[in-house]
């Protein structure tokens, strides 16, 4: 007897209807996979096994083939136990084999017949609906996860033995249904606050202008200057994202298994790898590529700290994806390419000892040592960076208090109507803010007058800034003269836009 479910195959952030087929044949007892299963589909074989039997069922006898087509494309992971049980019970006659073909189904399978979460359920449900199928049976801790598709029924079984009388028709399973708006506005308030930082009002400036225009930002200074403190709180004045933003976050970390229980992760990711991640860990990689995290971190921050203590080559890898908010992985099977549209949020020390530059302190450093310390970065990677500004010692007096300064409220509210400028001003050209600009809107958007061309030349000319360079210097004035309400960039606006490439200014 033949029997051929659908199920489903993660390819990057996206899946693909996959048949499962299972041939009930004369022979010795035997079951094989085919179609290019990796280890955790080959060993689906005891788990299957043992869930049939402690469900209460028969496990068929006799030589059993079970094929996943396309057999070319690798099949991954342990979303295939469900399928497969209910493709044995259908092919041996358990299971209504023209109702199962209306379903496309995943899930793992524990011994005992519980079926456990899985990774990836929204992308299988955007496959589902793609295909044109409507209902989908799987775990039913992914079932408000997948159900944030319109146009797909989703069904979410606790055990085989549910799933098996669903489809018999004894048990009654009402869709789930999730109201993805109702799920996206339980924003709760953030817990951090720039009021809570004393002093550095350069830095907090910085961090405005990263906010509203989605510029990447390094900061510089010694420890203890509060560089990570700073850095941790530009989720709190970062835009809202939208409910398609939020839907983009949450369908990547359900492909890489981070989901917490929530359908819509409606806050914008902040990722903070250690200095000892590999290329791979950053990008994403592996035999059967995921997302790194560069793509955990879309649509929102990625913070490195101890910028230089990151391997050079490690810190190479980022210059693709932060000029096209997008990583491609080339494999044998074939490529992928990955969303990485992030804010880059670095901090790193002045010197090896960290107090160059210190009024307070002596620097231990040498020259040579400062500039092989500043030397780990590159100057194509620097370039990319939009905001190069110090951070410097507190002083004592601002240590002990002294005057709060704005709160994240109030400092959100200027980067959100700058934000809704920017919305306006690319609306149709799938461009969010004005990092994303690219030469013609240059032209377009950022057209200075006489003054600021002049204090522009001059610095071009002082600094040896690079064409790169130039464009972002322009971009940063954008977003001042934004944040100010303007239309038109003044000469103001470059000059503060000017003072924030503190490494072009170095010696």
């Amino acid at each position: 007897m033949l029997a051929t479910v659908l199920s489903s195959a993660l390819r990057g952030i996206d899946a693909t209807i996959v048949e499962v087929e299972v041939d009930l044949g004369r022979g010795l007892p035997q079951l094989q996979i085919v179609g290019l299963p990796e280890a955790a589909v080959r060993e689906s074989r005891e788990r299957v096994r043992s869930a049939i039997r402690n469900s209460g069922y028969e496990f068929p006898a006799g030589r059993t083939t079970i094929n996943l087509a396309p057999a070319d494309l690798k099949k991954e992971g342990s979303a295939y136990d469900l399928p497969i049980a209910l493709g044995l019970l259908a092919a041996s006659g358990k299971v209504p084999r023209e109702r199962l073909a209306e379903h496309v189904v995943l899930g793992e399978l524990s011994l005992d017949g519980r079926v456990k979460p899985v990774r990836g359920a929204l992308a299988v449900a955007d496959a589902t609906a793609a295909r044109g199928l409507r209902r989908l049976v799987l775990p039913a801790a992914n079932a408000r996860e997948a159900a944030l598709v319109s146009g797909v029924e989703v069904y979410g079984v606790a055990s085989l033995g549910e799933a098996v009388e669903f489809l018999r028709g004894a048990v009654a399973l009402e869709p789930c249904r999730v109201d993805p708006r109702r799920s996206f506005l339980r924003t709760a308030g953030p817990a951090l606050d720039l009021a809570e930082i004393r002093g550095q009002q350069l830095a907090k400036r910085a961090l405005e202008i990263a906010a509203a225009g989605g510029h990447n930002l390094l900061l510089i200074g010694p420890p203890g200057a509060g560089k990570t403190m700073l850095a941790m709180r530009i989720t709190t004045i970062l835009p809202e994202p939208t409910l398609a933003e939020a839907i983009e976050i949450t369908k990547i970390h359900s492909v890489a298994g981070l989901l917490d229980g929530e359908p819509v992760l409606n806050v914008r990711p902040f990722r903070t790898p250690h200095h000892t991640i590999s290329a791979a860990g950053l990008v994403g990689g592996g035999a059967v590529p995921r997302p790194g995290e560069v793509s955990l971190a879309h649509n929102g921050v990625l913070f490195l700290d101890e910028l230089p203590e990151f391997p050079r080559h490690v810190l190479e890898v980022l210059r693709q994806p932060m000029e096209e908010r997008r990583v491609t992985l080339s494999r044998a099977l074939g490529s992928l390419t990955f969303p990485a549209g992030f804010v880059l949020i670095a901090a790193m020390n002045p010197c090896p000892c960290g107090f160059f530059g210190d009024p307070r302190r002596a620097c231990l450093c040498s020259a040579a040592e400062v500039r092989r310390y500043r030397g780990r970065i590159s100057g194509p990677l620097l370039d990319r960076i939009d905001l190069q500004v110090e951070a410097p010692a507190l002083l004592p007096n601002e240590i002990r208090g002294g005057t709060p300064g704005e709160s994240s409220a109030e400092v959100r509210r200027r980067v959100d109507r700058a934000h809704s400028r920017q919305l306006q001003r690319f609306a149709g050209k799938r461009i969010a803010c004005n990092s994303q600009m690219g030469a013609s809107d240059l032209r377009s958007h950022c057209g200075l007058d006489s003054a600021g061309e002049r204090l522009l030349d001059a610095a071009i000319d002082r600094l040896h800034l690079s064409a790169r360079a130039y464009g972002r210097i322009l971009k940063i004035a954008r977003t001042i003269a934004d944040l100010d309400g303007g239309e038109r960039i003044l000469a103001p606006h470059v000059a503060e836009s000017i003072q924030y490439r503190t490494l072009d200014r170095s010696p």
